[in-house]
């Protein structure tokens, strides 16, 4: 299959993936833990970053991870190039609309991230080594009828593409050309970084989940706060023409002739991207969240809330605004994903912000590697046995090099898609049992406020 046919591939899979129907589920599905939770993880958000600063931190409790740990290792797989790189992609494909559905997707993937994350630990399960484990699949086996066991191994086969680092690759691939290799052959380019990186993955990977979970601890609130003090300061410098953006990204959401489909196909592309970028209902959130040391499920569930306004209602925002204001998402020309969102920075911040965005990138894209290799591995042993992990390690690093050689929309299409197939096990379970995390959440609430 060459490289033009296995484009067309992913596209469709990715069309085929993301109609109304997984967009009903995921919104529908978030407003429905809204409403039966009547809004309980929101008035409860402080609540959330108690836990997180370690105020109620047990850890001589079964898991592996602090809050904090759990809830920097889930935002290392969300907060990376999905951030940079996948606003753009909605951008251009669906223009200033798209971002609107974003948000929505951020504000019913509160509730989702809630109800899906508590659950990962009310249903912690053992894999073949005996070892505790927690995610949708160990959810699905534990808690529900044996009839349903197919959808477990569904998420576990979508998650072993879904989490692979062929997007990050690609993307870092392609800012390192624009500053680096800048003029050298695409293919060489590639073959180099795609080497480099797998040189580096490894050196991690091959450290188990403390080794990833230190990495995430230590780089993510660094880099957050640099990207987020970057592109604030390029909002800051157009203030005046902020309050038209919002209104523009607030209007184009509804507006029925408008780029990528109308209203329709925008709030396609919005929540899918907005999927992409925050992970609410896909699932690989509740692996992260499920190894907390804690036997307090809704504890952690409230922590997971924090994901999709870090990642989404933030960090997506800023991206959103510095794009629109440097105007070139309307002729993008050869610019895509990460090289569009670089080309707006180095137009208000020059060379300096344009290396600043290369740091930024290479540490938030290889902590999303490192995350992802642990989801991917758990998925693999869930499936072929928890002693044949290890060798999705080299599968995993093969991977690295086949993203940084490949286009674009291969990588981001083939992964879109997996998230969607990951999604619906996930949501389905979670509907199924969320009178279990009301009955949880009740009891603990109670209990905090007695």
């Amino acid at each position: 299959m060459g490289f033009e046919q296995l484009e067309a591939w992913s596209i469709a899979f990715a069309d085929a993936v993301w109609g109304l129907p997984m967009v009903a589920l995921l919104l529908g599905g978030g407003a429905f833990f809204l409403i039966v939770s009547r809004a309980m993880p929101y008035r409860y958000l402080g609540h959330a970053f108690a836990v997180m600063s370690g105020r109620y931190d047990t850890p001589d409790e079964a898991g592996e991870l602090s809050h904090f740990q759990a809830l920097a290792a889930a935002l290392s797989n969300t907060m990376g190039l999905g951030n940079i790189a996948g606003v753009a992609l909605a951008i251009v494909a669906g223009g200033p609309g798209a971002v609107f559905w974003m948000w929505m997707s951020a504000v019913v993937g509160i509730a989702t991230k809630f109800f899906t994350c508590s659950l990962g630990v009310m249903y912690r399960g053992l894999d073949s080594a005996g070892n505790l484990q927690g995610g949708p699949m160990y959810v699905i086996r534990e808690a529900l009828p044996r009839g349903f066991y197919p959808l477990a191994v569904l998420f576990s086969v979508a998650g072993l593409i879904g989490t692979l680092p062929m997007f990050q690759a690609n993307q870092l691939t392609a800012l390192i050309g624009q500053t680096v290799f800048d003029g050298a052959p695409p293919a060489w380019s590639g073959l180099a970084t795609g080497l480099v990186l797998a040189v580096l993955v490894g050196t991690v990977i091959f450290g188990g989940l403390p080794r990833v979970a230190m990495v995430a601890v230590r780089s993510l609130p660094a880099m957050v706060i640099v990207y987020v003090t970057m592109t604030l300061y390029v909002v800051l410098t157009h203030l005046g023409e902020v309050p038209s953006l919002l209104w523009l990204i607030v209007s184009e959401a509804f507006n029925p002739t408008a780029v990528g489909g109308g209203f329709v196909g925008i709030m396609l592309i919005g929540v899918s991207r907005g999927v992409f970028s925050n992970e609410a209902g896909v699932g690989t959130e509740v692996m992260a969240h499920g190894a907390a040391k804690t036997n307090e499920p809704i504890r952690e569930g409230m922590v997971a809330t924090l994901g999709p306004i870090f990642d989404t209602l933030l960090v997506c925002t800023c991206t959103a605004l510095v794009i629109l204001l440097a105007g070139q998402w309307q002729n993008p020309g050869e610019l895509s994903g990460i090289t569009l969102t670089a080309n707006a920075v180095q137009n208000e911040m020059g060379t300096v912000g344009l290396l600043a965005l290369g740091f930024v990138a290479l540490i938030l894209s290889t902590t999303t590697m490192f995350t992802g290799w642990y989801f991917g591995a758990k998925c693999f042993g869930f499936l072929a046995g928890a002693e044949w992990q290890p060798y999705f390690r080299w599968f995993f690093i093969a991977a690295v090099i086949f993203g940084a050689s490949v286009s674009v929309d291969v990588v981001f299409n083939l992964i879109s898609g997996s998230y969607g197939l990951m999604a619906l096990p996930t949501m389905v379970s979670t509907i199924i049992l969320a009178p279990k995390v009301m009955t949880a959440a009740r009891d603990y609430f109670r209990r905090l406020e007695s």
